[in-house]
């Protein structure tokens, strides 16, 4: 049952404390990025069953099932989500930062040159708490920026949000990764065995 409480009616020490000591984490996170970075797909592929789905046998999500989710959303939602992305698209084409030179002194040459990220990974949440919109707004401004190639991870739940599949094609993500966790950011970090190094984590 959840207890409702009046404004004012507790002290803020009392409603940020913990019944329970907070266990640390840190050790773990630690355990699982040296694993991740010793031991490569292998221990990728553990901890996604251990973690998200017991029989998961590919990391990877082909174009095939992303093109899939793409069909099987509702039309109006995928309308909205087109134009949600052509929104985000058009604002963040006006932020851009274009390279420049200029010589107007005999042997003076100034300027500024803009190069993109080669790599980006985009985190996404899964299962119950999945934000398609996490999708647009990270990967659109990046694709506008000009990033080469950006990787997509997700938690491989039981069946993959279609949303967000659907959300990743709109916004020309390249890869899907059906990978959640510390090891999911561990991957995307250091490089781990298909997962090529990024240069920059969103999400």
């Amino acid at each position: 049952m959840i207890k409702i409480l009046e404004y004012c009616e507790v002290e803020r020490s009392e409603i940020f404390a913990r019944t329970e000591p907070c266990a640390n984490a840190e050790a773990t996170v630690r355990d699982i990025i040296a694993d991740v970075r010793a031991r490569g797909d292998e221990a990728l592929l553990e901890y996604g069953r251990r973690f998200d789905s017991p029989g998961l046998d590919n990391l990877t999500v082909s174009a095939e099932e992303i093109d899939a989710a793409l069909e099987s959303v509702e039309p109006e939602f995928l309308r909205i989500l087109r134009e949600a992305a052509d929104n985000i698209r058009e604002f963040h084409e006006r932020q851009k930062r274009n390279s420049f030179v200029i010589s107007e002194r005999e042997g003076v040459v100034i300027g500024q040159k803009v190069i993109p990220i080669e790599r980006a990974g985009l985190y996404v949440p899964g299962g119950t708490a999945a934000y398609p919109s996490s999708v647009l707004m990270n990967a659109v401004p990046a694709k506008v920026a000009g990033v080469e190639e950006i990787i997509m991870v997700t938690p491989p739940t039981k069946n993959l949000n279609k949303a967000v599949l659907a959300a990743a094609k709109i916004a020309g993500v390249d890869r899907v990764i059906a990978l959640g966790g510390v090891q999911a950011i561990a991957a995307l970090t250091y490089g781990a065995g298909f997962i090529p190094k990024v240069d920059k984590i969103a999400g």
